[in-house]
């Protein structure tokens, strides 16, 4: 099955759901009562993303998403692809935190033995969001490879949400990422020693624009328990990035991501 094929199929259920009777945004941001007894939404599942920056086969990795809430207020919104975090500062409608990622390997085999190795990278730093109004968000961050590609990447995207509080979710926005030199080069890069040895041609990736793209997440509940959420993900490699041989000759340009998972809510009174 098609990466396509996939994401089709995990979005396709949620999306008809949500296409039924739905209130306006503002019913979606009724007053609360928070001052219940926590609850508790985990999300399981599975999800296929790249095997590496510019990759042409995706890897499975577990989909995994924890979520609390006091009394009846809602969930607060997470963007599908943003990384692990919390917020540790507020103030009004802005947010801060640490970030936490991490970029799976790419070994010798992907590139038919012929280029480097970039091995697992962590990727530790911070977001800052802001709510621009109640259905739109913007949020960016910045993370530093600690090991594997020892660069810098940074995204920067907007999501318009729509809900009726944790009944029904569902969002969509762009995103851009740029990445340092150093990040560019680890994966998209052919230094000249190296080029005379794979007969490819010699390239130096710089850092700046890496890829533009979209996101779309949607949640479902199906009673107070159980539930649905499912994201798709685009992105399209720019730049030096696009350009670059490694991508022509073991890669593409276009980059699908997604995943499907059910949710078990508990706690509260």
């Amino acid at each position: 099955m098609t990466a396509r094929k996939f994401m089709a199929l995990a979005a396709a259920p949620l999306a008809s759901a949500l296409l039924v009777t739905c209130p306006s945004p503002a019913a979606a941001q009724a007053e609360s009562d928070t001052s219940g007894a926590r609850r508790t939404r985990i999300a399981l599942g599975p999800q296929i993303v790249p095997s590496f920056p510019g990759a042409d086969s995706v890897g499975i990795r577990p989909l995994v998403d924890v979520a609390r809430a006091r009394g009846d207020e809602p969930f607060a919104f997470e963007a599908p692809d943003e990384s692990f975090g919390f917020s540790v500062a507020r103030k009004g409608a802005w947010q801060f935190g640490p970030a936490l990622g991490f970029e799976g390997q790419r070994s010798r085999d992907n590139t038919n033995g012929l280029l480097p190795k970039v091995g697992f990278t962590f990727e530790l730093g911070g977001f800052v969001q802001y709510e621009l109004t109640s259905n739109v968000r913007l949020r960016t961050e910045v993370r530093q490879g600690i090991g594997g590609h020892k660069g810098l990447i940074g995204t920067v995207g907007a999501d318009y949400v729509i809900r009726d509080a944790d009944r029904w979710l569902f969002s969509v926005g762009p995103r851009v990422t740029g990445v340092n030199g150093r990040y560019s080069r680890a994966y998209f890069g052919i230094d000249p020693a190296t080029a005379m040895t794979a007969s490819l041609p010699a390239f130096r990736a710089n850092g700046g624009l890496q890829a533009v793209g979209m996101a779309a997440g949607a949640i479902r509940q199906f009673n107070d328990s159980w539930g649905i959420y499912s994201y798709a993900k685009y992105d399209r490699l720019v730049a030096d990035p696009g350009r670059s041989p490694v991508v022509r000759a073991f890669g593409k340009r276009d980059q699908l991501s997604g995943g499907v998972a059910l949710t078990y809510t508990f706690g509260g009174s």
